[in-house]
């Protein structure tokens, strides 16, 4: 199974960078952009490894690191736009795995992230097909099928139910859902997810129950 990197960036443009790149090389991505929400999915999604920016609203980087120190040796990569030694310091005293100042090469990040995962003994192999019942979601060769039919899905529409497949059962938000169709300049407007669910629905057919709509929430996809 693909390690779940948990980005904690308050900047929509930067996460949805960084997760595109960590997705093409076969990792699940978590996305909170303050330090409140990123508590919430590091204790509900139980991340592999944790990309933590120092400056966050609501709560700030350092004290999320403490909290998360404090019950858990998940590694964090610490990400910030300040260079001085002392936050360095204070960073890694906390227990940050490693350090990466702005601006960073997202390719540069990926691989320190595979490292210390590597360290970690993290598993790195990442799953290429999803399954629900009938349907199968193939992101290697971006193909879907339902009961060995093709689905003429677009990339955007196999990227969202690929992320909806990693974990089924699993309600996905809409924001969190439109910033994995890299629409991350547009994440206020996350009614734009809900375009693409009727879209595959009216092509998936018989597996359009898959999908499932959680209310006020956002989607899942049913567990087999």
């Amino acid at each position: 199974m693909a390690a779940t990197i948990l980005i904690v960036e308050d900047e929509p443009k930067l996460a949805g960078v960084m997760s595109d790149y960590l997705r093409r090389e076969g990792f699940g991505t978590e996305w909170a952009r303050d330090g409140r929400r990123a508590l919430e999915l590091w204790r509900s999604a139980a991340p592999d490894l944790v990309l933590l920016d120092l400056m966050l609203p609501v709560i700030d980087g350092l004290e999320v690191a403490r909290r998360m120190r404090a019950a858990s040796s998940v590694p964090i990569i610490m990400l910030t736009a300040r260079d001085e030694e002392v936050d360095k310091l204070v960073g890694l005293g906390l227990g940050a795995d490693d350090y990466v100042v702005k601006p960073y090469s997202p390719r540069e990040v990926v691989a320190r992230v595979r490292a210390v995962l590597r360290r970690a003994g993290g598993d790195l192999a990442p799953p290429t097909t999803f399954r629900s019942g009938e349907l199968v979601v193939d992101l290697a060769r971006y193909r879907v099928t339902c009961g060995g039919r093709e689905v003429p899905a677009t990339a955007s529409e196999v990227r969202l139910l690929a992320e909806l497949a990693r974990r089924p059962g699993v309600v996905r938000r809409r924001e969190e859902l439109l910033a994995v169709l890299g629409d991350v300049e547009r994440i206020a407007e996350a009614r734009t997810v809900d375009a693409h669910v009727k879209n595959l629905r009216h092509k998936l057919g018989a597996c359009a129950g898959a999908i499932e709509t959680v209310r006020s929430v956002g989607y899942r996809l049913r567990e087999a």
